[in-house]
């Protein structure tokens, strides 16, 4: 993961899936050594274009991240420690269950 951050006592750690052809951008919370939860925000190809018309992962994530940061603590707030993706697609943007996802969202796979 790319960077790594702290908030209320939960390390974050966040950053695009390296060597994906897909937009996911994952954020692993943990508390101590302990694994919490992975949040992603997974832009289907079809909408990519919506949020830079050159499709540049790196140029999305500077405009939008800050949102994104806000989404993952509003979750931990909560409590809500749920493998979940904010799924961006031509319709619109949709909280789901990571495992709702299939392969289509893992760390694994590219």
């Amino acid at each position: 993961m790319k960077h790594s951050w702290s908030y209320n006592s939960y390390d974050i750690k966040d950053g695009l899936k390296p060597g994906s052809t897909e937009f996911r951008y994952f954020f692993m919370v943990s508390k101590g050594d302990e694994k919490k939860c992975r949040y992603c925000v997974w832009i289907t190809p079809e909408a990519v274009s919506r949020f830079d018309a050159a499709k540049d992962f790196e140029a999305i994530v500077s405009s939008r991240k800050e949102d994104w940061v806000k989404w993952v603590k509003e979750k931990i707030d909560a409590g809500d420690f749920r493998d979940r993706a904010l799924k961006f697609d031509t319709s619109g943007e949709t909280e789901i269950n990571l495992a709702d996802a299939g392969g289509h969202v893992t760390m694994d796979s590219p």
